[in-house]
C-alpha cells in the first residue's frame, strides 16, 4: 500500500474564518491540574464574568458562523457559572461542548450539563498530566480512566463523548492499542483525537519582536526549552504510518492545511464504521463532502458534531454508498461478515471519527504555519485570534513575529520539514 498522503486524494474541509464548524471559548484560563505541552498559562484569578462571556458570544455571531462552541480553558468545569455559560450558548442556537480534563466531571454534574443544554464532552487525558492517582500511567494503562468517563457520560445518555491527547514522541508506539481500545467501546466513544506536540523553537536562530521592538519570548508558556530536550517534533504521516501498522486500510478522507504550507495536514480527519467485533472499513472523501454540503445546505452551517443517535445508525448511511468508494467498501465487507463474523453482521452499526491535529510550525525563515480555516479560533479584546497563540496576545496584544538572525542555521527545507511534500 501506497502511504503517502496527498491533499488530491481527501476532501479539503471547506472551513474558514468566517464560515467554520466550531467557535472556541475560554471562560477561565485557571486549571485543577498541569499537562506537559499546555498553551495556557494557569492563572488562578482568570474566571471571566458573564457579562465578558457574552460579549465573547456576541462577537462570534456577528463574524462568524458555527454549529458548535467549545468550552475550554483552563478547566472549564471549575467556572462557577459553567452552567449558565452552557445555557446562554444553548440559547443562542450553538451545540456546546466541553473540553475537560475529567476530574470533578461527576455523575450529578454531568446530569446538570445535559440539563442545561451541554451537547458533549471532549475529555482531556494523556499521560503527560499531573493527574492525581494517575501519574505514571502510559497511555494503555490510561484507558482505565478513559472508559470510567465513557460509561459515566453513557449512562446520563444523549450526549457525545471524544477523547484528546497530546502525543510525543516517546508515546507514538501506543497509538494503535488507543484506536484498539476505541473499538472495542466504538458504541460509547465517538471520536479519538491524536494532537502532535509542539513547542516554539527558541534556538539561538531567531530573535522575537512585536512591531518594531524585539521582546524575550521565553517566558510564553509554549516556548519552555527544558520541555523538549530529547523529544523531536511529529507530523501527521507519522502517526498515519503508525495507525496503519495496526490498521492498513486506515485511509484519512479530509484535512485542513496550513497557511504557509498548502499541503501540510493540519488537521487530518478519518471515520471508520463497526462495532466490538470488526471494523468493516473507513468512509471516502465523497462521504466527509456529502456530509458537509448537505449541512451546510439545510441548516446553514458546517457540521462539528453529529448526535449519537445518529452515529449508531451505520446502516441507514449504506443509502449513499454508491457516491463514495469508502464507504462501498464498508458495506461490502459487512455483508462479508455473514459468512465469517455472524455477531458483528448482527450487531449494531457505529460510526467513530479518529483526528489528527498537527499544531503551529516555525518555519526556518520564521513563518509560522498555523492552521488554515482553524476550528479553534477564539476572542481576545474584541476579535478573533488563534486560541493557540492567546499569551502572545495576552502579554502582547498581538503575536509575536520570528525573525532569523546570523545565527540563523537556514539549512532546514521546508521538504525536509514535511515529510509528505
Amino acid at each position: 500500500m501506497n502511504t503517502e498522503l496527498t491533499i488530491n486524494s481527501l476532501y479539503r474541509l471547506p472551513w474558514n474564518l468566517a464560515d467554520n464548524a466550531i467557535n472556541w471559548l475560554e471562560p477561565t484560563s485557571r486549571c485543577n491540574i498541569y499537562c506537559d505541552g499546555c498553551y495556557r498559562e494557569n492563572r488562578n484569578d482568570s474566571h471571566k464574568s458573564i457579562e465578558d462571556i457574552s460579549a465573547e458570544l456576541d462577537v462570534f455571531q456577528k463574524f462568524r458562523k458555527a454549529d458548535s462552541i467549545s468550552i475550554a480553558g483552563g478547566e472549564p468545569l471549575i467556572h462557577p457559572d459553567i452552567l449558565k455559560i452552557v445555557r446562554m450558548i444553548k440559547e443562542r442556537g450553538w451545540k456546546p461542548t466541553i473540553n475537560s480534563n475529567g476530574i470533578i466531571a461527576t455523575e450529578e454534574m454531568i446530569l446538570n450539563l445535559k440539563d442545561a443544554g451541554l451537547f458533549g464532552f471532549t475529555f482531556h487525558i494523556d499521560s503527560r498530566q499531573s493527574r492525581p492517582e494517575w501519574e505514571g500511567k502510559n497511555e494503555l494503562e490510561l484507558c482505565e480512566l478513559r472508559l470510567e468517563l465513557a460509561e459515566r457520560v453513557a449512562k446520563i445518555g444523549g450526549l457525545t463523548v471524544a477523547f484528546n491527547a497530546t502525543i510525543y514522541s516517546e508515546t507514538t508506539n501506543q497509538v494503535p492499542g488507543m484506536l484498539e481500545w476505541a473499538h472495542q467501546h466504538i458504541n460509547i466513544v465517538h471520536a479519538m483525537v491524536f494532537i502532535l506536540y509542539r513547542n516554539a523553537d527558541l534556538s539561538e536562530g531567531f530573535d522575537y519582536f512585536v512591531g518594531g521592538n524585539k521582546v524575550d519570548f521565553s517566558g510564553i508558556v509554549y516556548s519552555k526549552e527544558e520541555e523538549v530536550q530529547n523529544r523531536k517534533n511529529l507530523y501527521a504521516q507519522d502517526i498515519v504510518d503508525i495507525i496503519r501498522s495496526q490498521y492498513p486500510d486506515y485511509v484519512p478522507s479530509a484535512f485542513l492545511n496550513g497557511t504557509e504550507v498548502p499541503n501540510s495536514f493540519k488537521w487530518l480527519l478519518a471515520g471508520r464504521m463497526g462495532n466490538k467485533h470488526e471494523i468493516f472499513g473507513w468512509v471516502g472523501s465523497r462521504f466527509m463532502e456529502l456530509v458537509q454540503t448537505v449541512n451546510h445546505l439545510l441548516k446553514g452551517t458546517y457540521l462539528a458534531y453529529s448526535e449519537p443517535q445518529w452515529l449508531r445508525r451505520g446502516r441507514l448511511y449504506f443509502f449513499i454508498s454508491p457516491f463514495d468508494k469508502g464507504l462501498a467498501k464498508v458495506m461490502k465487507n459487512y455483508f462479508k461478515s455473514f459468512s465469517h463474523n455472524i455477531k458483528a453482521f448482527f450487531s449494531r452499526i457505529y460510526y467513530q471519527t479518529v483526528l489528527i491535529i498537527q499544531p503551529a510550525d516555525v518555519l526556518p525563515e520564521g513563518n509560522v504555519n498555523m492552521c488554515d480555516g482553524c476550528p479553534d479560533i477564539t476572542v481576545f479584546n474584541g476579535k478573533l485570534v488563534w486560541s493557540c497563540r492567546m499569551e502572545e496576545q495576552i502579554e502582547w496584544g498581538q503575536n509575536v513575529r520570528f525573525v532569523p538572525n546570523e545565527n540563523n542555521k537556514n539549512v532546514t527545507s521546508i521538504n525536509e520539514i514535511y515529510k509528505n511534500i
